[in-house]
């Protein structure tokens, strides 16, 4: 019996060793981040929540904007009329749209204006996502 004991204490040492590895690998890929509440701007923010976050994404914002057929026909009407600006707002409206059509198809858990969270200190790195708002913008 004491023979049985002995063999199994390598198996059981292994078996703690596996398991703290593999809950250290777990958190260590599910950290998440956060904004600090006095650097948040809600402008900036298109698409979930500054508070708690694990997979950023960044959009040239402007970009996405004059992309729209409604940028396009803002840019043919009179500046600062009312058609000028029902174009423009609709121009936002589809690129906030497409932001939020990626945010909900991916694992993107926040969006941000391009360069916001870089600027913060400490930095935060995005992934620059402008091409997947600008496909959901062309359809």
């Amino acid at each position: 019996m004491f023979e049985e004991r002995q063999s199994l204490v390598p198996v059981f040492g292994l078996l703690v060793s596996i398991t703290v590895f593999v809950a250290l690998t777990a958190s260590a890929v599910a950290e998440s981040m956060a904004v600090p509440p006095e650097a948040v701007d809600e402008q900036k923010i298109f698409w979930g929540t500054a508070s708690k976050f694990e997979k950023p994404g960044s959009v040239d914002y402007f970009a996405l904007v004059s992309a729209t057929e409604e940028y396009k026909a803002a840019q043919k009407a009179e500046k600062d009329s009312a058609r000028y600006w029902i174009h423009i707002n609709k121009a936002n409206e589809m690129a906030v749209k497409a932001i939020g059509d990626v945010g909900s198809e991916t694992d993107y858990d926040l969006i941000v204006w391009k360069g916001y969270l870089e600027g913060l200190n400490p930095p935060i790195a995005t992934d620059d996502i402008t091409g997947l708002a600008l496909a959901k913008i062309a359809n």
